[in-house]
């Protein structure tokens, strides 16, 4: 049986989670109203998983996940609104150790609830079994103080246009389920000079890929920008995939662009990983690529970056050790097709080293 607390102050959405879990025959559910009684419970009843609604009376959703990932640190997956103003808050929730995030259900939740059912169970089924490193946990909200409290902007240099002829590389980065927390921690790394563009695709709702580009680009000395129109690739900018829809390379008169194109049902995930590396296979010599891919559930972009590594690129998974979810980068390991495999600190050298390397040949 997976231990199950459910936190959250609507008695209706607390009954409708349960309801949700318990049919699934295989959880010992707890409830709590607020983030008091969830913190009791965490200590109590030892739950392999919580869930947390953000806005609780009393203590509130991101003090009682805080005082978690101090006291007890375990798996914790955000019930979540898709206002920009739930979405900060749930990337707030993602730098303090969060899991993973569910969007609360839209308008009449008793309808809605039966549409979210089956991401609400993978996403809870694969959090109770997900990696916490409660210490590197510790160190990011250290970080992420130090950096939002007087702290200047990193430098940044102005970026250069790029063209077919003229770009050098192309990083492709596929994240999911504890990829913000990732991306945290390898995009800041990048130094101001990074010749090359890095192109993300992580698996997020539309109205959170905004403020989740905004946020990095305050940590980055890179630029980061939320593709939303056509923008021309250049080198030391960092775009991020809009959510519920693709990130894909495409040939423009002004060079090489990345594009912002709808969702195709051929993918599950979106920004899909898969679509954004098959794109860049067709514009893009497979020796001017590198492929990144970190902690996330399911296969999402693992075909697609064997092919790239047979056919001359460079690849990089995270290491098991590291990632909170090892389905992503385990598939590319398990399909041969991962060159490096490395723990999620030392990525952004294996990439900067790559870059170097290949501006010298």
């Amino acid at each position: 049986m997976i231990r199950l607390l459910i936190a959250d102050d609507s008695a209706l959405m607390r009954k409708l989670l349960e309801t949700v879990f318990l049919a699934e025959g295989d959880f010992d559910i707890r409830l709590a109203k607020n983030g008091n009684e969830a913190l009791a419970l965490v200590h109590s009843f030892d739950p392999q998983v919580v869930t947390l609604d953000i806005q609780m009376p009393g203590m509130d959703g991101l003090t009682c996940l805080g005082r978690i990932m101090v006291e007890a640190p375990r798996p914790v997956v955000m019930i979540s609104s898709l206002t920009e103003t739930g979405a900060e808050e749930t990337l707030q929730a993602m730098e303090l150790g969060a899991i993973d995030f569910v969007a609360k259900p839209a308008g009449t939740a008793s309808l809605e609830i039966d549409r979210l059912r089956p991401i609400l169970v993978e996403k809870v089924r694969a959090a109770a079994g997900a990696r916490i490193r409660s210490t590197l946990r510790l160190k990011e909200r250290i970080r992420h103080q130090l950096r939002t409290v007087g702290t200047p902007p990193p430098a940044r240099a102005k970026p250069a246009k790029g063209s077919t002829d003229t770009l050098l590389g192309l990083v492709l980065m596929g994240t999911s389920t504890g990829g913000p927390a990732a991306l945290d921690i390898v995009l800041p790394q990048l130094p101001a000079g990074f010749p090359w563009p890095v192109m993300v695709a992580q698996h997020m709702p539309a109205s959170f890929t905004g403020p989740f580009a905004r946020r990095l680009d305050r940590q980055c000395a890179l630029q980061v920008v939320e593709v939303t129109r056509p923008a021309v690739l250049q080198a030391g900018v960092i775009y991020i995939g809009r959510g519920d829809a693709d990130l894909v390379v495409s040939a423009r008169p002004g060079g090489m662009t990345a594009m912002s194109v709808p969702a195709q049902r051929d993918y599950p995930w979106h920004p899909s990983v898969e679509r954004m590396v098959g794109s860049a296979l067709e514009h893009f010599a497979a020796q001017q690529l590198v492929g990144v891919l970190m902690t996330g559930m399911g296969n999402d972009g693992a075909a697609a970056m064997t092919r790239l590594r047979q056919q001359g690129g460079r690849t990089i998974a995270e290491a098991e050790s590291t990632a909170v979810v090892w389905g992503m980068p385990g598939e590319l390991v398990k399909q041969g097709g991962a060159e490096f495999v490395r723990p999620i600190e030392e990525i952004a050298a294996v990439l900067i080293d790559l870059a170097g390397a290949h501006a010298v040949r």
